[in-house]
């Protein structure tokens, strides 16, 4: 009869036609003939070499072996101590007891919740990303959960992951962040008939996630024809002098007017203003001219004014000097000196008394 040698770790199973026999352990046995020895390795998966249900009848078996069922739509997650070795799809699995502290967790893929039961850092391995499917809401955003199409509930920022199945689970989200609404090129008619075109600004805020999503649809679309409709309201009130007095009015009058509409949409307003007012090409010629005026006779105005105090002046002078022989001889001698500035000789020809004439003319006269 020959001999079989099994090693450490390992395990041999005696079958004689296809039909299980017997165990034998790590040594040497003596074995029939007709007798066949398989071994197995005892710290991996056992693989059965006949059908595991004709195995499973022999009650040695069941005891040295551990099942693990994973049905449809399920996967088991195979741990061996606590650290995932491998994903069990669909199916019976058997592995060898004793040699190794395995555990083993049923997740049932139909599942909608979300996964929230498992480490993170597991679900980012090769074993489970085919898997896991996820949604990221940024931090300046809010998100509003679908599944099935039906809605679950409103959620913040962070990264959300479920398990991959026939159920569609979306995401609608909407940046929180206080956005700038530009409404430009608006032609607009005034009171008095003007035709203009005005540049509008609006800064908003999605206040309510569900309200802006779920009960309007496309709420920017909106906000921007309900702030268009707000422009022509209030311009369409003014005359065209009016409107360029109060054009800076318009942000308060719109954030009071309009606050609960805009409510509706799940927005909130914080500032709104015109930001340019066109002028038709004849309108704009026409403003111009006033401007021009307007600036001539204000020079005007400043130069009759000056011309007016520059003649008090003089008049003052001329009476202090009708008052003071002396006052009036300096004054003569002053401008004498200015004459004399730009003289470069002087050439004198005539009598004797040429030199007493200049004597006279820059002295002063004695009282």
């Amino acid at each position: 009869m020959p001999y079989v040698t099994i090693k450490e770790g390992t395990i041999g199973m005696v079958f004689m036609k296809d039909k299980f026999e017997r165990f034998i352990e790590a040594g040497e046995h003596r074995v029939k003939y007709k007798e066949i020895v398989r071994t197995y390795d005892l710290f991996s998966k056992f693989e059965s070499p006949i059908h595991l249900d004709l195995l499973l009848k022999n009650k040695d078996v069941k005891e040295k072996l551990i099942l693990v069922e994973v049905r449809e739509n399920e996967i088991a997650l195979q741990y061996e101590k606590r650290f995932l070795k491998a994903v069990l799809r669909t199916g019976i699995h058997t592995f060898w007891k004793g040699e190794v502290d395995y555990e083993f967790k049923v997740i049932d893929l139909t599942s909608t919740e979300e996964i929230t039961d498992l480490d993170t850092n597991i679900l980012y391995t090769s074993f489970l990303a085919p898997f896991v499917r996820q949604h990221v809401v940024e931090a300046f955003q809010k998100g509003l959960l679908f599944v099935d199409g039906e809605f679950v509930r409103v959620i913040g920022p962070g990264t959300y992951k479920f398990w991959k199945n026939s159920v569609p689970i979306t995401m609608s989200k909407v940046d929180t962040r206080q956005q700038q609404l530009e409404i430009s090129g608006q032609e607009i008619l005034t009171k008095d008939k003007a035709a203009l075109r005005v540049n509008f600004y609006v800064h908003y805020q999605v206040a309510d996630i569900k309200l802006a999503i779920m009960e309007n649809k496309n709420f920017v679309d909106q906000l921007y024809m309900l702030m268009q409709f707000a422009l022509r309201e209030f311009i369409g009130t003014l005359s065209l002098d009016e409107l360029l007095e109060k054009k800076d009015e318009i942000g308060t009058y719109i954030l009071s007017n309009f606050k609960d509409k805009v409510k509706s949409l799940g927005v909130e307003l914080f500032n709104a203003g015109i930001r340019d007012v066109i002028l038709p090409g004849e309108v704009k010629e026409i403003m111009n001219q006033v401007l021009v005026a307007q600036k001539r006779a204000q020079a005007n105005i400043i130069t009759r004014r000056e011309e007016t105090a520059s003649t008090r002046s003089l008049l003052n002078t001329a009476k202090l000097m009708e008052d003071n022989g002396m006052l009036f001889k300096l004054k003569e001698m002053e401008y004498i000196e200015k004459i004399a500035e730009k003289i470069g000789e002087i050439t004198v020809s005539g009598n004797g008394n040429a030199v007493e004439q200049l004597k006279e003319i820059f002295t002063p006269n004695k009282k």
